[in-house]
């Protein structure tokens, strides 16, 4: 088995993977939280509802690519990595999103002077942030392979091939 050698990654294989190593990190970082006064309390990614199977195929999404591009003996799909990179991480920044738009928040003040804080604390924030690069990546990756478009079929049209 040959070792690994970081230089077979491009810069779109390198941002792709950092996205997916961000958003690993921040499984573990506050996505939800309430603060009041002196007491405050959050729950990570693993604890916010279906918001972690959205970070999770981000970082499937970075690991995947790293495995072909390594030459590891990764499973292959019928579609190329460009296609399979491009889906994971699109659905996964979508459930993201659906998470965080769906995550209660506000506060409650009296007389200017905040006492209650509820809502998106900065591990989803992170991991929007992660996915939304990863995705303009996975894009770039995608439309530079000139891999065909799954629903095309067989002599359909590449990405790369517009409509007149």
């Amino acid at each position: 088995m040959a070792a690994f050698d970081m230089k077979k990654l491009s810069t779109t294989d390198k941002l792709v993977a950092g996205a997916g190593v961000v958003a690993l990190i921040s499984f573990f970082l506050p996505w939800y939280g309430v603060s009041s006064g002196l007491y405050s309390d959050s729950v990570s990614g693993f604890s916010s509802g279906y918001g972690w199977i959205g970070a999770l195929l981000i970082v499937a999404a970075a690991v995947y690519l790293v495995g072909i591009r390594s030459g590891s003996n990764v499973p292959k799909f019928s579609y190329g990595p460009g296609v399979v990179v491009l889906g994971a991480s699109a659905i996964g920044t979508f459930l993201v999103v659906l998470r965080w738009l769906t995550l209660p928040s506000g506060s409650a003040s009296i007389g200017g002077v905040t006492y209650l804080n509820y809502g998106p604390r900065v591990g989803i924030i992170l991991t929007l942030i992660a996915g939304i690069v990863q995705v303009v990546c996975a894009f770039r990756l995608f439309r530079t392979s000139g891999e065909a478009v799954p629903w095309a079929g067989k002599g359909g049209k590449k990405p790369s091939e517009g409509t007149r």
